[in-house]
């Protein structure tokens, strides 16, 4: 079993990496966001507590001390209950700074030691209440200024803490500027190259189609060119389609080809001993003829060398799409060939009254061909102007050099009725007909198609220039002597 990668399941495959790219940013994000967070939490709910505890512990120890030495001094009881709040609020306050612990902070040492030191002062203090002593101070100057003296170096420590923390903060945020922005970029990037890959792997298929659908609807020789596409997609199963119907029209081309070779060869030779008892019975060979059937009989050669001229058309056609042509280059006067192409077709001109004239640029070069197939080039255009001009009108032949005088260019213009431009690239294809001509204009649409191989032979361009109602410019540019 085949693997099948379509279209659909590459476009999704290309769709899920940018975003699979953009949802790993997005991840990244959210971790440096927690991590942010996390810092701004352990700032404002643990830092910024012990900033404001250990302030209040400092102003529970200056009124514990004051009180102290009031009551000492006054023996009013009122001190002694301010100095037992004092104590209460310094006790919780730093056992809040303790249960910090419990959430994950890590506390300095110090505050423990402290803690161990007010339990203590505080069993001393209980002691000392129970015998009601009175003799001496409950909480020493000397201890005050050390546990003041401790916390103060702990608010230090803690503002460096957040200090640190502030640092840390700014750091991760940063970093996560540059990740959102570098997920960004290589996000842009990919994206852009899935799309360039994309249209690349698409369009590319595409062009070869194009190229292969347009070789077929508007190709002047035989088909001969398949569409090389490999994918294993939709793309590789249209062109494999194209390329078994155009090795199926390659197929009926020779196969028609050949049929018309071979019926023309077989037609030929009783279709001459045809004409030749014709015209042995026109000039009395056989006996005296009337001039009534001498009139019939004239019509019957007429017509029998109209289909001799089209079997040497189909014969001539099939030798040139067999290359069995044989170009016998000879070197050409210019003057002399126009001479000679236009002596043909006077009398065609003359019944219509139709002037051909000649525009021979002076110090034209000569050139190299085999002069009767080019002579039949040059006749069947100037025979097709005269054919579809007006009576009474002109007929330009026009032969020009290129300023390196290396190319010729023949043309004929006339004032005919001109050909479509969408008919224009097809008039050089086989038995193709203008619309416009094919119900009251003799022909087999092989005089061109013949002109065109004729010329691609002589390493030469054909071409036509035509505007409806404006009349038509049909020409051939050949290499001359100087190139060859």
């Amino acid at each position: 079993m085949k693997l099948r990668f379509g279209i659909i399941s590459k476009l999704l495959v290309w769709f899920f990496i940018p975003v699979i790219i953009f949802y790993i940013t997005i991840i990244l994000l959210y971790m440096d966001v927690q991590k942010i967070v996390h810092i701004s939490e352990g700032i404002i709910s643990n830092n910024t507590k012990i900033a404001l505890n250990s302030k209040k512990m400092i102003g529970n120890l200056i009124r514990m001390e004051e009180n102290d030495k009031k009551y000492h001094l006054l023996k009013k009881d009122d001190y002694f209950n301010y100095f037992v709040l004092a104590q209460k609020e310094f006790e919780v306050n730093l056992v809040e700074i303790l249960e910090l612990e419990h959430s994950g902070m890590e506390i300095h040492q110090e505050w423990i030691q402290l803690y161990k030191s007010y339990q203590d002062f505080s069993a001393t203090f209980k002691n000392l209440r129970e015998k009601e002593s009175s003799a001496s101070l409950w909480l020493h100057e000397a201890v005050t200024n050390e546990w003041i003296q401790i916390i103060s170096e702990l608010r230090a420590k803690n503002e460096h803490d957040i200090a640190l923390a502030t640092t840390t903060l700014n750091s991760s945020s940063q970093k996560s500027a540059r990740k959102a922005m570098v997920g960004l970029m290589v996000s842009s990037v990919v994206c852009l190259i899935v799309i360039l890959f994309l249209a690349y792997s698409m369009i590319r298929p595409l062009k070869k189609l194009l190229r292969g659908i347009r070789s077929v609807s508007h190709s002047q020789d035989r088909i001969s060119k398949t569409v090389n596409i490999r994918s294993k997609d939709e793309f590789g199963e249209l062109a494999g389609a194209f390329n078994d119907m155009t090795l199926r029209l390659m197929e009926e081309e020779r196969m028609r080809s050949d049929f018309i070779s071979m019926l023309s060869h077989e037609i030929r030779t009783p279709l001459t001993s045809i004409r030749e008892s014709v015209n042995m019975i026109i000039e009395e060979v056989m006996g005296t003829i009337n001039n009534r059937q001498r009139k019939f009989l004239e019509i019957a050669s007429i017509e029998i060398g109209r289909i001799c001229n089209l079997l040497n058309h189909l014969m001539q056609v099939s030798r040139l799409e067999s290359r069995a042509i044989k170009i016998i280059a000879l070197p050409i006067d210019i003057s002399s060939f126009i001479t000679g192409c236009i002596h043909q077709l006077k009398p065609l001109a003359d019944t219509k009254k139709i002037s051909v004239e000649v525009q021979l640029a002076p110090d034209i070069p000569g050139m190299m061909g085999d002069p009767e197939h080019l002579q039949r080039v040059l006749t069947n255009l100037l025979n097709n102007a005269i054919k579809f001009s007006d009576p009474g009108s002109r007929v330009i032949l026009r032969v020009v050099s290129n300023k390196n005088r290396t190319k010729l260019n023949f043309s004929v213009s006339d004032n005919g009725p001109g050909i479509p431009e969408e008919e224009q690239l097809l008039i050089f294809n086989k038995y193709y007909r203008a619309k416009g001509v094919r119900d009251h204009m003799d022909g087999v649409g092989l005089g061109l198609n013949i002109s065109k191989n004729i010329i691609k032979f002589h390493k030469g361009t054909i071409w036509v220039k035509s505007t409806v109602g404006h009349g038509s410019t049909f020409g051939f540019t050949l290499p001359t002597s100087n190139e060859q």
